[in-house]
């Protein structure tokens, strides 16, 4: 039987939520995934090392006795000081940039993408390298949001060149382009952007399980980020962005943006690169790359799957929390070897 081997897999943008969602989504990470880098934007946001550490205990409870590092960000403001990150610079991988509004619990984030508005805090983060990652959209015409931000992560990549940069879950054939354009800039992308378009999100019925933001967008966008992930570009690495959601807020009036991922990222990448003859680039695009751009060791965790039919679970319910995944009753080529 076919099988293959995934070493120190690496998430490199997730959302895990709090409380019993929390509960139900992070063993689903923790039980195949070496670490992962954990988003901050929670109700109310992370911005202290106090809630930054409580997080972490309850996540470290959530994930039991799994070999799994979770890798914290702070939700990013414009007047942390130098003295309050050099503090907290040890127990987080980044800082989390969110324009005001443009997405899941983001309210609070940046009003203003002008980089002198930004300074305060970059030039911290510069100066103790820390790196930046940002959610890249505008609150321009929703298919094009993305390319809209692309001249301001250009201004903040020129403005401070010793500055980590990594635009997050990128969506399309200009962020791609942008990649080789700045030494200090890099990129995650997420599974579900590899595989569909808004065709597959709102061109027949509507599938709220796969409405997300940064939206999917065109075909030609979604035939861009493949090849470089296929190929494992060097700047490009893993990150599901799996953004749970309870049923009755994705299947409902106002549906709630996130697709939901971390049960089923480690067999669909393998049916995915295997279909594309690339599987020898798995584990660079899954981890290599990411420790690498993160200068990262992570816990040696290898996994194995083999060529063996897998039915994806309809939901997944821990106590009152209950999440559909991605391809929902559906058949996948590779199952994981428990």
């Amino acid at each position: 039987m076919q099988s293959f081997v995934i070493n120190s897999a690496l998430d490199m943008h997730l959302h895990l939520r709090d409380e019993d969602m929390l509960k139900l989504v992070a063993p689903l990470t923790s039980n195949t995934f070496s670490g992962a880098l954990i988003m901050p934007n929670l109700v109310p946001p992370i911005t202290t090392k106090e809630a930054l550490l409580s997080y972490k205990e309850r996540i470290k409870e959530a994930t039991k006795e799994d070999l799994f590092d979770a890798h914290l960000t702070l939700f990013f403001q414009n007047n942390y000081s130098y003295e309050f990150l050099n503090d907290i610079k040890n127990d987080i991988i980044a800082i989390k940039l969110y324009p005001a509004g443009i997405t899941t619990n983001s309210d609070t984030g940046v009003a203003s993408m002008d980089v002198e508005n930004l300074r305060p805090t970059l030039e911290s983060m510069s100066k103790l390298g820390i790196p930046l990652c940002i959610h890249g959209e505008t609150n321009g015409f929703v298919m094009d949001r993305e390319a809209e931000f692309m001249p301001i992560y250009e201004s903040i990549a020129k403005a401070f060149p010793d500055l980590k940069i990594i635009m997050e879950h990128i969506t399309t054939k200009d962020a791609i382009e942008l990649l080789d354009k700045y030494d200090n800039l890099h990129a995650t992308v997420t599974l579900h952007h590899l595989l569909i378009t808004l065709d597959d999100v709102a061109g027949g019925m509507l599938n709220p399980h796969l409405f997300c933001k940064p939206i999917a967008k065109r075909p030609r966008d979604k035939r861009a980020l493949l090849k470089a992930a296929l190929k494992a570009h060097p700047k490009l690495m893993f990150g599901s962005d799996s953004a749970p959601h309870p049923k009755h807020k994705k299947e409902a009036c106002g549906c709630a943006a996130g697709v939901f991922t971390s049960p089923i990222a480690l067999q669909v990448l393998t049916q995915l690169f295997e279909e594309h003859n690339c599987l020898d680039n798995l584990n660079s695009f899954i981890s290599l790359n990411a420790q690498k751009i993160y200068n990262l060791s992570p816990k040696t965790k290898m996994i194995k799957l083999i060529k063996k039919d897998f039915v994806v679970p309809e939901i997944y319910e821990y106590n009152n929390e209950n999440v559909v995944p991605m391809y929902a009753g559906e058949k996948l080529s590779w199952s994981l070897v428990d």
